[in-house]
């Protein structure tokens, strides 16, 4: 497995030096995957398939970064190997954050990991609006993701979302979801496909009530009904 790995990496657009390290990480991945389901990818190719997705997002990275729901580390880790910058990876699961916790030893990466969820990391003062830039791979709604995570960027900072096809009732919920929460769409990137980034600039400070509170971004998401009512913004 270990020759057909190195292989597979030397074979991906990243620098040399940066190769052993991606190609462990895949290694740690695959080994703890078998026994905690840290990704649904369960071989090589699913694994390289997700380290492409993340190197999409290398020219749109800036430092620091902070990763919302990073799972088992895409694309965080990938961009922390490629790109050297300082990341902080916010995972709730326990175990996944655990086993981040061992990546980022391991391999000597210039990250932390904070295990709670980013509706409460992003209330702490030594985490608000501090980054330059936010990735998030969620599967919820554009505006979900971005209540997640613009209230981490500081002014000029940027969201970067990975995003499927992006219709028009989404992109336009998009929209005022980001003039909410003090951002404003840059642009939508085609990556290949059906695969888009959608990229946010933060533009003024988030309002101090978002994110709120626990679940709510995901099950009451902002959008064209305008803001949410008042009693939604507690934490």
């Amino acid at each position: 497995m270990i020759g057909s790995l190195d292989a597979a990496v030397a074979r991906l657009d990243i620098a040399r030096e940066a190769q052993p390290r991606l190609a462990r990480y895949l290694e740690l991945l695959l080994e703890h995957n078998a026994r905690v389901n840290l990704t649904g990818a369960r071989d090589l190719a699913a694994l390289l398939d997700h380290v492409r997705d993340s190197l999409t997002i290398v020219p749109c990275v800036r430092d620091p970064l902070v990763d919302i729901g990073s799972g088992g580390g895409f694309p965080a880790v990938v961009l922390s190997i490629v790109t050297g910058c300082a990341v902080t990876l916010i995972e709730a699961t326990l175990k996944k954050a655990r086993f981040l916790e061992l990546v980022a030893a391991e391999l000597e990466l210039n990250a932390r990991v904070i295990a709670t969820r980013a509706e409460s990391a992003a209330h702490e003062p030594a985490l608000r609006e501090r980054f330059a830039c936010a990735t998030a791979r969620a599967v919820a709604s554009a505006p979900a993701v971005l209540e997640l995570t613009l209230p981490f960027l500081a002014i000029g900072g940027v969201a970067v979302l990975q995003r499927g096809r992006f219709d028009y009732d989404e992109r336009t919920a998009a929209q005022d979801a980001a003039l909410i929460l003090g951002g404003g769409l840059i642009e939508e990137q085609a990556v290949d496909g059906a695969h888009r980034l959608l990229l946010v600039a933060k533009r003024r400070p988030t309002p101090d009530g978002f994110p709120r509170r626990i679940g709510l971004p995901e099950r009451r998401p902002l959008g064209t009904n305008g803001r949410p009512p008042a009693n939604d913004f507690s934490r």
